[in-house]
């Protein structure tokens, strides 16, 4: 029997990689856009959203990107050019590095790290200097009170985000993605292996936390003290125009999938189904569309919370992360490293 085989050299494995990594950031954040932004939200205050663009409006994401690219580039004259040309980059680029440890199927995985969790987790909070530079270079009082709002927040809830997570990482007894999906799995709930052990049953403490931890990252409602129209205009984005301000929407979109995928992968099971094995060959096609199913869902929680919740002032915002957040998921690092021990 002969087998065909086909070596790829380095630089068209990077050059796959980085179209792949590009296809898992842009896929999700456009169907957030279109069915979240567009349509649920519309649906909730009894009106239609987009509909003239394509049938029922489908292809409007397309037309407010062209739009964005046809507007003119501008530049603050006292901004600081190279800082403000590069800090959407920064924010952008984060959000691409989040993906790459992030399993898909057995062997539909970017880069397989012994420590994955901790590099995605050290790579989302890269994002902070991108909104610090935007928010210096551009010269503008509430660019930078927006900018410097931002950063205080994502530091205040990257803690609490970091600790719910310990908990999955003791129960899995490992740090890398892969084996956080392969442990859910394989293990059984009080001897019943019906669903593997999806650890949203015994660290769902965590998964809420996470959840709300994500939302302050991406500053969205409740938490978008950084880009308050009312009080800043826009924070942080303020100056921005055209193709920049475009790429800043993409990020912050592109971010709630990253997020979306680290729970589904965390809690959920990730791209993995409890009947089939997990060196079935066939797993690298359907698991992305598993896990692609997963973060629809936790997506439609975040967008959800979005849209029904008022703003909370800066210092309820700073109050419940130290204060409410920290403690609990302390608590609950407790609670699983004991009932580890014992059980």
């Amino acid at each position: 029997m002969t087998t065909l085989a086909v070596v790829i050299p380095y630089w068209g494995q990077s050059i796959l990689r980085s179209l792949g990594v590009a296809a898992a950031v842009l896929l999700p954040a456009g169907t957030a856009v279109y069915v979240y932004l567009f349509k649920m939200v519309s649906f909730m205050q009894s009106r239609l959203g987009p509909m003239e663009a394509g049938p029922y409006g489908s292809m409007q994401l397309f037309a407010e990107v062209g739009k964005f690219l046809q507007k003119e580039d501008l530049i603050p004259r006292g901004a600081d050019r190279r800082i403000f040309k590069l800090a959407p980059i920064v924010v952008v680029a984060t959000v691409f590095l989040v993906y790459v440890p992030i399993p898909f199927g057995p062997f539909a995985v970017f880069g397989s790290y012994d420590t994955g969790i901790f590099l995605a987790l050290a790579v989302s909070s890269i994002s902070v200097l991108g909104i610090l530079m935007a928010g210096w270079s551009s010269a503008n009082k509430y660019s930078l009170m927006g900018g410097l709002r931002a950063a205080g927040q994502l530091l205040a809830y990257e803690l609490p985000m970091v600790l719910a997570v310990v908990g999955v990482v003791i129960q899995a007894g490992t740090l890398n993605l892969q084996g956080i999906v392969a442990a859910q799995h394989s293990e059984k709930i009080f001897g019943w292996g019906g669903i593997g052990y999806p650890y949203v049953v015994t660290q769902f403490v965590g998964l809420a936390v996470f959840l709300i931890a994500a939302q302050a990252e991406l500053t969205q409602t409740p938490f978008d003290m950084p880009i308050a129209e009312s009080e800043l205009v826009a924070g942080y984005m303020t100056e921005y125009s055209g193709f920049r301000f475009l790429l800043f929407f993409i990020g912050e979109f592109a971010a709630a999938g990253a997020f979306a995928a680290l729970a589904s992968t965390l809690f959920l099971g990730g791209w993995a189904l409890p009947w089939v094995s997990l060196s079935n060959h066939w797993m690298n096609v359907v698991g992305p569309l598993v896990l692609f199913t997963k973060m629809m869902l936790v997506m439609f929680v975040i967008f959800w919370v979005r849209f029904t919740y008022p703003r909370l002032r800066e210092d309820q915002l700073q109050r419940f992360a130290w204060k409410v957040l920290i403690p609990i998921t302390l608590a609950n690092i407790v609670v699983t490293a004991v009932v580890k021990v014992v059980f």
